[in-house]
Protein backbone atom coordinates (compact mmCIF):
# COMPACT_ATOMS: atom_id res chain seq x y z
CA UNK A 1 0.00 0.00 0.00
CA UNK A 2 1.35 3.55 -0.71
CA UNK A 3 0.46 4.48 3.01
CA UNK A 4 -0.12 8.61 1.82
CA UNK A 5 -1.74 10.83 -0.12
CA UNK A 6 -0.85 13.88 -0.88
CA UNK A 7 -2.81 16.28 1.62
CA UNK A 8 -2.85 13.91 4.27
CA UNK A 9 -2.69 15.61 7.18
CA UNK A 10 0.77 17.51 8.69
CA UNK A 11 2.03 18.64 11.88
CA UNK A 12 3.99 15.76 12.47
CA UNK A 13 1.15 13.30 13.03
CA UNK A 14 1.14 10.77 10.59
CA UNK A 15 3.41 8.07 12.07
CA UNK A 16 1.66 7.54 14.74
CA UNK A 17 -1.79 7.53 12.56
CA UNK A 18 0.07 5.01 10.36
CA UNK A 19 0.76 3.10 13.48
CA UNK A 20 -2.74 3.26 15.00
CA UNK A 21 -3.98 1.36 11.20
CA UNK A 22 -1.67 -1.83 11.74
CA UNK A 23 -3.76 -4.59 12.71
CA UNK A 24 -6.79 -3.37 10.87
CA UNK A 25 -4.60 -2.61 7.78
CA UNK A 26 -2.50 -6.52 8.87
CA UNK A 27 -6.13 -7.98 8.64
CA UNK A 28 -7.47 -7.21 6.02
CA UNK A 29 -4.27 -8.71 3.93
CA UNK A 30 -1.92 -5.42 3.53
CA UNK A 31 1.78 -7.04 3.96
CA UNK A 32 4.11 -3.94 2.56
CA UNK A 33 3.80 -0.12 3.05
CA UNK A 34 5.29 2.01 0.98
CA UNK A 35 6.24 5.02 3.40
CA UNK A 36 6.15 8.39 2.41
CA UNK A 37 10.07 10.62 1.96
CA UNK A 38 11.27 10.44 5.94
CA UNK A 39 13.70 12.61 5.08
CA UNK A 40 14.22 16.05 6.54
CA UNK A 41 12.76 18.61 3.57
CA UNK A 42 13.04 22.37 3.03
CA UNK A 43 10.28 22.94 4.61
CA UNK A 44 8.68 20.85 7.81
CA UNK A 45 4.96 21.24 6.65
CA UNK A 46 5.86 19.82 2.48
CA UNK A 47 5.66 15.99 1.81
CA UNK A 48 8.91 15.83 1.25
CA UNK A 49 10.08 15.90 -2.33
CA UNK A 50 12.11 18.96 -1.73
CA UNK A 51 14.28 16.81 0.26
CA UNK A 52 17.36 18.46 2.21
CA UNK A 53 19.22 15.80 4.08
CA UNK A 54 19.25 12.43 3.85
CA UNK A 55 20.21 11.56 7.37
CA UNK A 56 17.73 13.66 8.91
CA UNK A 57 14.84 11.58 9.51
CA UNK A 58 13.50 14.24 12.10
CA UNK A 59 16.23 13.68 14.28
CA UNK A 60 17.64 17.76 14.20
CA UNK A 61 16.59 20.79 14.45
CA UNK A 62 17.16 22.00 11.00
CA UNK A 63 14.79 23.64 8.61
CA UNK A 64 13.22 25.12 11.44
CA UNK A 65 11.47 21.79 12.92
CA UNK A 66 13.21 18.80 14.50
CA UNK A 67 10.25 16.43 12.79
CA UNK A 68 9.88 16.44 9.62
CA UNK A 69 6.41 16.70 8.17
CA UNK A 70 5.23 13.14 9.08
CA UNK A 71 6.86 12.92 12.63
CA UNK A 72 9.78 12.04 14.45
CA UNK A 73 12.60 9.50 13.67
CA UNK A 74 11.50 7.32 16.91
CA UNK A 75 7.94 7.56 15.92
CA UNK A 76 8.94 6.09 12.65
CA UNK A 77 11.40 3.25 13.88
CA UNK A 78 8.47 2.43 16.21
CA UNK A 79 5.90 2.49 12.80
CA UNK A 80 8.29 -0.34 11.43
CA UNK A 81 8.84 -2.21 14.44
CA UNK A 82 5.39 -2.69 14.99
CA UNK A 83 4.09 -3.48 11.50
CA UNK A 84 7.34 -6.01 11.06
CA UNK A 85 5.83 -7.65 14.19
CA UNK A 86 2.17 -7.84 12.36
CA UNK A 87 3.75 -8.91 9.40
CA UNK A 88 3.96 -5.85 7.46
CA UNK A 89 7.64 -4.73 6.00
CA UNK A 90 8.26 -1.25 5.35
CA UNK A 91 9.67 0.69 2.03
CA UNK A 92 11.52 3.71 2.07
CA UNK A 93 10.71 6.50 -0.65
CA UNK A 94 14.38 7.48 -1.38
CA UNK A 95 14.51 11.10 -2.99
CA UNK A 96 17.95 11.23 -4.37
CA UNK A 97 17.66 13.20 -7.56
CA UNK A 98 17.57 16.90 -6.39
CA UNK A 99 18.11 18.96 -3.18
CA UNK A 100 16.86 21.65 -1.51
CA UNK A 101 16.92 24.57 1.00
CA UNK A 102 21.10 25.03 0.81
CA UNK A 103 22.23 26.54 3.85
CA UNK A 104 24.66 29.36 1.59
CA UNK A 105 24.56 30.62 -1.53
CA UNK A 106 28.03 30.21 -3.92
CA UNK A 107 29.28 32.05 -6.71
CA UNK A 108 29.87 29.53 -10.07
CA UNK A 109 30.04 29.57 -13.69
CA UNK A 110 27.22 28.33 -16.14
CA UNK A 111 25.68 28.32 -19.64
CA UNK A 112 21.87 28.60 -19.95
CA UNK A 113 20.21 26.03 -21.78
CA UNK A 114 17.20 25.46 -23.76
CA UNK A 115 14.43 24.18 -21.82
CA UNK A 116 12.71 22.08 -24.33
CA UNK A 117 16.47 21.03 -25.61
CA UNK A 118 18.83 20.70 -22.19
CA UNK A 119 21.82 19.89 -25.04
CA UNK A 120 21.24 23.30 -26.48
CA UNK A 121 23.12 26.21 -24.82
CA UNK A 122 21.98 29.35 -25.68
CA UNK A 123 24.16 31.49 -23.24
CA UNK A 124 27.72 32.21 -23.22
CA UNK A 125 29.72 30.75 -20.06
CA UNK A 126 29.06 33.66 -17.31
CA UNK A 127 28.80 33.40 -12.86
CA UNK A 128 25.58 33.26 -11.02
CA UNK A 129 24.94 33.53 -7.49
CA UNK A 130 23.09 29.93 -6.37
CA UNK A 131 21.92 27.64 -3.91
CA UNK A 132 24.29 25.08 -3.37
CA UNK A 133 25.99 25.12 -0.38
CA UNK A 134 24.85 22.36 2.18
CA UNK A 135 26.63 21.97 5.24
CA UNK A 136 23.83 20.35 7.59
CA UNK A 137 24.62 22.46 10.76
CA UNK A 138 22.01 20.98 12.86
CA UNK A 139 23.42 17.25 12.68
CA UNK A 140 27.04 18.32 13.04
CA UNK A 141 28.33 15.83 10.95
CA UNK A 142 26.47 12.83 12.30
CA UNK A 143 26.64 9.57 10.45
CA UNK A 144 27.61 11.59 7.07
CA UNK A 145 31.16 13.97 7.14
CA UNK A 146 29.39 14.95 3.47
CA UNK A 147 28.86 18.90 2.83
CA UNK A 148 27.90 19.78 -0.92
CA UNK A 149 29.30 22.36 -2.84
CA UNK A 150 28.10 23.36 -6.57
CA UNK A 151 30.57 20.90 -7.53
CA UNK A 152 28.33 18.36 -5.88
CA UNK A 153 25.26 19.27 -8.69
CA UNK A 154 25.18 19.75 -12.40
CA UNK A 155 22.41 22.54 -12.67
CA UNK A 156 20.20 24.91 -10.44
CA UNK A 157 17.25 27.29 -11.90
CA UNK A 158 17.41 30.47 -9.55
CA UNK A 159 19.93 33.00 -9.76
CA UNK A 160 19.72 34.51 -6.65
CA UNK A 161 21.83 37.40 -7.34
CA UNK A 162 19.35 38.50 -10.68
CA UNK A 163 16.48 36.36 -9.72
CA UNK A 164 16.53 34.99 -12.89
CA UNK A 165 15.00 32.33 -13.54
CA UNK A 166 16.10 29.20 -16.31
CA UNK A 167 17.76 25.94 -16.61
CA UNK A 168 21.49 27.05 -15.79
CA UNK A 169 23.84 24.17 -16.45
CA UNK A 170 26.75 24.50 -13.61
CA UNK A 171 30.11 24.30 -15.52
CA UNK A 172 33.59 22.40 -15.00
CA UNK A 173 35.67 20.02 -16.30
CA UNK A 174 34.10 17.00 -17.85
CA UNK A 175 30.96 18.06 -16.31
CA UNK A 176 27.78 17.55 -18.17
CA UNK A 177 24.28 16.19 -17.66
CA UNK A 178 24.14 12.20 -17.03
CA UNK A 179 23.76 10.53 -20.00
CA UNK A 180 21.48 7.45 -18.52
CA UNK A 181 18.52 9.57 -18.56
CA UNK A 182 15.29 10.11 -19.98
CA UNK A 183 15.24 11.74 -23.43
CA UNK A 184 12.60 13.73 -23.12
CA UNK A 185 13.42 17.33 -23.54
CA UNK A 186 16.95 16.05 -25.69
CA UNK A 187 18.23 15.29 -21.83
CA UNK A 188 15.78 14.98 -18.85
CA UNK A 189 18.29 15.35 -16.02
CA UNK A 190 17.60 18.41 -14.53
CA UNK A 191 14.15 18.35 -13.38
CA UNK A 192 14.20 20.75 -10.07
CA UNK A 193 16.24 22.40 -7.13
CA UNK A 194 19.67 21.41 -7.43
CA UNK A 195 20.21 18.26 -9.34
CA UNK A 196 22.85 16.14 -7.95
CA UNK A 197 26.02 14.86 -10.11
CA UNK A 198 26.43 11.18 -9.65
CA UNK A 199 29.37 11.29 -11.53
CA UNK A 200 31.18 13.18 -8.68
CA UNK A 201 32.84 10.42 -6.76
CA UNK A 202 32.17 11.85 -3.15
CA UNK A 203 28.36 12.33 -4.50
CA UNK A 204 27.84 8.67 -5.44
CA UNK A 205 29.27 7.29 -2.96
CA UNK A 206 27.74 9.15 -0.31
CA UNK A 207 24.43 8.09 -1.46
CA UNK A 208 25.44 4.40 -1.74
CA UNK A 209 26.73 4.53 2.34
CA UNK A 210 23.26 5.97 3.22
CA UNK A 211 21.58 3.07 1.14
CA UNK A 212 23.17 1.06 3.87
CA UNK A 213 22.79 3.11 6.93
CA UNK A 214 19.07 3.81 6.30
CA UNK A 215 18.17 -0.10 6.18
CA UNK A 216 20.09 -0.85 9.12
CA UNK A 217 18.96 2.17 11.10
CA UNK A 218 15.30 1.91 10.59
CA UNK A 219 14.56 -1.68 9.91
CA UNK A 220 12.99 -0.75 6.47
CA UNK A 221 12.77 -3.59 3.76
CA UNK A 222 13.77 -1.98 0.85
CA UNK A 223 13.33 1.33 -1.48
CA UNK A 224 10.67 3.26 -3.84
CA UNK A 225 12.88 5.65 -5.82
CA UNK A 226 11.56 8.97 -7.25
CA UNK A 227 11.85 10.48 -10.46
CA UNK A 228 14.07 7.50 -11.85
CA UNK A 229 13.88 8.68 -15.22
CA UNK A 230 15.82 11.66 -14.14
CA UNK A 231 18.62 9.98 -12.49
CA UNK A 232 21.74 7.89 -14.24
CA UNK A 233 20.61 4.35 -14.50
CA UNK A 234 24.12 3.27 -13.49
CA UNK A 235 24.09 4.65 -10.41
CA UNK A 236 20.37 3.22 -9.62
CA UNK A 237 22.43 0.21 -10.84
CA UNK A 238 25.07 0.18 -8.61
CA UNK A 239 23.39 1.71 -5.46
CA UNK A 240 20.63 -1.80 -5.46
CA UNK A 241 23.73 -4.21 -6.09
CA UNK A 242 25.92 -2.86 -3.58
CA UNK A 243 23.22 -1.85 -0.85
CA UNK A 244 21.90 -5.23 -1.20
CA UNK A 245 24.77 -6.81 -0.70
CA UNK A 246 26.00 -4.61 1.91
CA UNK A 247 22.78 -5.10 4.20
CA UNK A 248 23.02 -9.25 3.33
CA UNK A 249 19.00 -8.93 1.57
CA UNK A 250 19.63 -10.16 -1.99
CA UNK A 251 16.33 -9.90 -2.78
CA UNK A 252 15.74 -6.62 -1.21
CA UNK A 253 12.90 -4.87 -3.12
CA UNK A 254 13.49 -1.59 -5.19
CA UNK A 255 10.92 -0.15 -7.39
CA UNK A 256 11.42 2.76 -9.29
CA UNK A 257 9.19 5.88 -10.41
CA UNK A 258 9.80 6.03 -14.21
CA UNK A 259 6.55 7.55 -14.96
CA UNK A 260 6.00 7.71 -18.83
CA UNK A 261 3.10 5.88 -20.93
CA UNK A 262 5.66 4.18 -22.92
CA UNK A 263 6.04 0.25 -22.69
CA UNK A 264 9.05 0.42 -25.02
CA UNK A 265 10.90 2.82 -22.87
CA UNK A 266 10.00 0.81 -19.87
CA UNK A 267 11.50 -2.03 -21.11
CA UNK A 268 14.49 -0.20 -22.25
CA UNK A 269 15.35 1.17 -18.94
CA UNK A 270 14.80 -2.46 -16.86
CA UNK A 271 16.72 -3.85 -19.88
CA UNK A 272 19.74 -1.46 -19.28
CA UNK A 273 20.28 -1.86 -15.37
CA UNK A 274 21.96 -5.31 -15.44
CA UNK A 275 19.64 -6.25 -11.95
CA UNK A 276 16.42 -7.35 -10.76
CA UNK A 277 14.05 -4.02 -10.22
CA UNK A 278 10.18 -2.82 -10.64
CA UNK A 279 8.58 -0.15 -11.70
CA UNK A 280 5.19 1.31 -11.73
CA UNK A 281 3.14 0.31 -14.37
CA UNK A 282 2.57 3.43 -15.71
CA UNK A 283 0.79 2.21 -18.85
CA UNK A 284 -1.26 0.42 -16.72
CA UNK A 285 -2.43 3.26 -15.01
CA UNK A 286 -3.47 5.22 -18.22
CA UNK A 287 -5.19 2.17 -19.65
CA UNK A 288 -7.67 2.08 -16.58
CA UNK A 289 -8.26 6.03 -17.18
CA UNK A 290 -9.22 5.27 -20.50
CA UNK A 291 -11.44 2.67 -19.82
CA UNK A 292 -13.38 5.22 -17.19
CA UNK A 293 -13.33 7.61 -19.60
CA UNK A 294 -15.04 5.12 -22.11
CA UNK A 295 -16.90 2.94 -20.95
CA UNK A 296 -18.82 0.75 -22.76
CA UNK A 297 -16.89 1.62 -25.52
CA UNK A 298 -13.99 0.32 -24.09
CA UNK A 299 -12.75 -3.34 -24.91
CA UNK A 300 -11.51 -4.98 -21.30
CA UNK A 301 -9.92 -7.09 -23.44
CA UNK A 302 -7.56 -4.68 -24.26
CA UNK A 303 -6.66 -3.33 -21.02
CA UNK A 304 -3.48 -5.24 -21.14
CA UNK A 305 -2.20 -3.83 -23.82
CA UNK A 306 0.79 -1.83 -23.71
CA UNK A 307 1.54 -2.80 -20.45
CA UNK A 308 4.49 -3.64 -17.87
CA UNK A 309 2.30 -6.99 -16.37
CA UNK A 310 1.74 -8.34 -19.47
CA UNK A 311 5.63 -7.99 -21.08
CA UNK A 312 7.29 -8.31 -17.68
CA UNK A 313 4.95 -9.23 -14.97
CA UNK A 314 8.13 -9.96 -12.44
CA UNK A 315 9.04 -6.40 -12.77
CA UNK A 316 5.15 -4.76 -12.71
CA UNK A 317 4.06 -2.83 -9.52
CA UNK A 318 0.40 -3.04 -10.58
CA UNK A 319 -1.41 0.53 -8.99
CA UNK A 320 -4.59 2.46 -10.17
CA UNK A 321 -4.09 6.05 -8.60
CA UNK A 322 -1.50 7.77 -6.63
CA UNK A 323 -0.09 10.80 -5.03
CA UNK A 324 0.66 12.29 -8.55
CA UNK A 325 -2.09 11.33 -10.40
CA UNK A 326 -5.04 12.36 -7.47
CA UNK A 327 -6.75 15.74 -8.50
CA UNK A 328 -4.94 18.62 -8.08
CA UNK A 329 -1.49 17.45 -8.67
CA UNK A 330 1.31 17.93 -11.46
CA UNK A 331 0.35 14.63 -12.96
CA UNK A 332 -3.05 14.84 -12.88
CA UNK A 333 -5.14 11.69 -14.46
CA UNK A 334 -7.51 10.33 -11.77
CA UNK A 335 -9.50 6.99 -12.96
CA UNK A 336 -13.10 7.29 -12.48
CA UNK A 337 -14.84 6.76 -9.49
CA UNK A 338 -17.01 3.98 -11.08
CA UNK A 339 -14.36 2.11 -12.78
CA UNK A 340 -12.06 1.95 -9.13
CA UNK A 341 -13.63 -1.30 -8.25
CA UNK A 342 -12.87 -3.01 -11.31
CA UNK A 343 -9.52 -1.78 -11.89
CA UNK A 344 -8.57 -2.75 -8.23
CA UNK A 345 -10.21 -6.36 -8.74
CA UNK A 346 -7.66 -6.24 -12.45
CA UNK A 347 -4.75 -5.88 -10.04
CA UNK A 348 -5.37 -7.75 -7.09
CA UNK A 349 -7.05 -10.91 -7.47
CA UNK A 350 -5.02 -11.88 -10.59
CA UNK A 351 -1.18 -14.21 -10.13
CA UNK A 352 0.73 -11.21 -12.12
CA UNK A 353 2.22 -8.22 -10.99
CA UNK A 354 2.74 -7.05 -7.49
CA UNK A 355 -0.48 -4.78 -6.64
CA UNK A 356 -0.40 -1.46 -4.66
CA UNK A 357 -2.92 0.15 -2.90
CA UNK A 358 -3.56 4.23 -2.60
CA UNK A 359 -3.86 5.50 0.68
CA UNK A 360 -6.26 7.91 -1.11
CA UNK A 361 -8.59 5.12 -2.45
CA UNK A 362 -8.92 3.05 0.69
CA UNK A 363 -9.46 5.93 3.00
CA UNK A 364 -10.07 9.12 1.02
CA UNK A 365 -8.08 12.20 0.04
CA UNK A 366 -7.97 15.86 1.62
CA UNK A 367 -7.34 19.19 0.00
CA UNK A 368 -9.33 21.54 -1.97
CA UNK A 369 -11.44 18.78 -4.08
CA UNK A 370 -11.61 15.83 -1.89
CA UNK A 371 -12.47 12.71 -3.00
CA UNK A 372 -14.52 9.66 -1.27
CA UNK A 373 -12.78 6.06 -0.41
CA UNK A 374 -13.27 3.62 -3.30
CA UNK A 375 -16.84 1.34 -2.03
CA UNK A 376 -15.46 -1.85 -0.15
CA UNK A 377 -12.02 -1.14 -1.23
CA UNK A 378 -11.07 -3.23 2.02
CA UNK A 379 -13.41 -5.88 0.77
CA UNK A 380 -10.95 -6.47 -2.57
CA UNK A 381 -8.04 -7.10 -0.17
CA UNK A 382 -9.75 -9.01 1.73
CA UNK A 383 -10.63 -10.98 -1.31
CA UNK A 384 -7.02 -11.26 -2.33
CA UNK A 385 -5.81 -12.64 0.84
CA UNK A 386 -8.28 -15.12 1.06
CA UNK A 387 -9.26 -16.43 -2.31
CA UNK A 388 -7.11 -15.05 -4.78
CA UNK A 389 -4.50 -18.39 -5.20
CA UNK A 390 -4.15 -21.32 -7.38
CA UNK A 391 -4.26 -21.51 -11.36
CA UNK A 392 -5.84 -18.64 -13.43
CA UNK A 393 -8.79 -19.95 -15.86
CA UNK A 394 -10.07 -16.80 -18.26
CA UNK A 395 -12.88 -16.56 -19.93
CA UNK A 396 -11.92 -12.91 -21.84
CA UNK A 397 -14.24 -13.49 -24.48
CA UNK A 398 -16.76 -10.09 -24.95
CA UNK A 399 -15.40 -6.62 -24.84
CA UNK A 400 -17.45 -5.89 -22.14
CA UNK A 401 -17.51 -8.15 -19.86
CA UNK A 402 -14.90 -10.64 -18.62
CA UNK A 403 -14.72 -13.33 -15.65
CA UNK A 404 -11.98 -15.48 -14.30
CA UNK A 405 -11.87 -18.41 -12.11
CA UNK A 406 -9.49 -18.97 -9.18
CA UNK A 407 -8.95 -22.36 -8.58
CA UNK A 408 -7.93 -21.99 -4.88
CA UNK A 409 -5.45 -24.14 -3.37
CA UNK A 410 -4.46 -26.63 -0.44
CA UNK A 411 -5.70 -23.92 2.48
CA UNK A 412 -7.12 -21.67 -0.05
CA UNK A 413 -10.70 -21.61 -1.08
CA UNK A 414 -11.09 -19.97 -4.89
CA UNK A 415 -13.48 -17.55 -6.24
CA UNK A 416 -15.41 -16.58 -9.54
CA UNK A 417 -15.05 -12.99 -10.16
CA UNK A 418 -17.24 -11.49 -13.35
CA UNK A 419 -16.91 -7.34 -14.11
CA UNK A 420 -18.14 -5.54 -16.94
CA UNK A 421 -18.50 -1.89 -18.24
CA UNK A 422 -21.67 -2.51 -19.70
CA UNK A 423 -25.22 -3.39 -18.87
CA UNK A 424 -25.73 -6.74 -16.09
CA UNK A 425 -22.82 -8.92 -17.23
CA UNK A 426 -23.15 -12.83 -17.87
CA UNK A 427 -20.75 -15.40 -17.67
CA UNK A 428 -20.96 -19.50 -17.56
CA UNK A 429 -17.68 -20.77 -15.70
CA UNK A 430 -15.97 -24.13 -14.99
CA UNK A 431 -15.50 -24.00 -11.23
CA UNK A 432 -14.98 -27.85 -11.39
CA UNK A 433 -16.81 -31.09 -10.74
CA UNK A 434 -15.32 -31.36 -6.93
CA UNK A 435 -17.52 -28.11 -6.83
CA UNK A 436 -21.20 -29.71 -7.75
CA UNK A 437 -23.74 -28.80 -5.43
CA UNK A 438 -22.51 -26.07 -3.82
CA UNK A 439 -23.75 -22.22 -2.99
CA UNK A 440 -21.68 -19.49 -4.20
CA UNK A 441 -22.29 -16.27 -3.18
CA UNK A 442 -21.33 -12.31 -3.93
CA UNK A 443 -18.82 -11.73 -0.83
CA UNK A 444 -19.05 -8.01 -2.27
CA UNK A 445 -23.00 -8.36 -1.71
CA UNK A 446 -23.18 -6.21 -4.60
CA UNK A 447 -25.42 -8.97 -6.72
CA UNK A 448 -28.14 -10.57 -4.91
CA UNK A 449 -28.91 -14.02 -4.98
CA UNK A 450 -27.21 -17.51 -5.27
CA UNK A 451 -25.54 -19.94 -7.40
CA UNK A 452 -25.91 -23.23 -7.31
CA UNK A 453 -22.67 -25.33 -9.13
CA UNK A 454 -23.74 -27.93 -11.63
CA UNK A 455 -22.99 -31.82 -11.17
CA UNK A 456 -20.41 -30.97 -14.00
CA UNK A 457 -18.92 -28.21 -12.32
CA UNK A 458 -20.59 -25.41 -14.26
CA UNK A 459 -22.74 -22.67 -13.15
CA UNK A 460 -23.74 -19.23 -14.60
CA UNK A 461 -22.26 -16.20 -12.57
CA UNK A 462 -23.13 -12.27 -13.22
CA UNK A 463 -22.23 -8.51 -12.14
CA UNK A 464 -24.47 -5.90 -11.72
CA UNK A 465 -23.99 -3.08 -14.83
CA UNK A 466 -21.08 -0.81 -14.69
CA UNK A 467 -19.54 -3.14 -11.71
CA UNK A 468 -17.50 -6.45 -10.35
CA UNK A 469 -18.64 -9.62 -8.14
CA UNK A 470 -16.53 -11.50 -6.71
CA UNK A 471 -18.39 -14.93 -5.99
CA UNK A 472 -17.03 -17.80 -3.39
CA UNK A 473 -18.48 -20.65 -1.68
CA UNK A 474 -21.19 -19.57 0.94
CA UNK A 475 -19.19 -21.68 3.52
CA UNK A 476 -15.65 -20.68 2.04
CA UNK A 477 -12.59 -20.20 4.30
CA UNK A 478 -12.39 -16.54 5.07
CA UNK A 479 -15.64 -15.56 4.44
CA UNK A 480 -16.37 -14.88 8.11
CA UNK A 481 -14.18 -11.67 7.69
CA UNK A 482 -16.36 -9.83 5.27
CA UNK A 483 -18.97 -7.08 6.02
CA UNK A 484 -16.78 -6.13 8.77
CA UNK A 485 -15.54 -2.05 8.94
Amino acid sequence: MQAFEWYCEGGGVHWKKLQSLLPDLAAMGITAMWLPPPTKASNPESVGYDVYDLYDLGEFDQQKSTRTHWGTKEELITLIADARAKNLVCYVDAVLNHRFGADRTEKFGVVEVDQKDRTKEISGLYDIEGWTGFDFPGRHDQYSKMHFNFNHFTGVDYDQGTGKKGIFKIHGDGKNWSSGVDSENRNYDYLMGADVDYDHPEAREDVIKWGKWIIDEIGAAGFRFDAVKHIDRGLIADFIKIVREQTHKPAMFAVGEFWKDSIQDLETYLSALGTQFSVFDAPLHYNFKEAGEAVADFDLRKVWEGTVVKERPIDAVTLVDNHDTQIGQSLESWVAPWFKPLAYALILLRPDGYPCVFYGDLYGTLGSSPQPPVSQLADLIRARKHFAYGPLRDTWDHPNCVAWVREGDEVHDGCAVVLCNGDEGVKKLDIGTSHAGEKWTDVLGWHAGEVIIAEDGWAEFRCPAKSVSIWTWEKARGREAFGKK
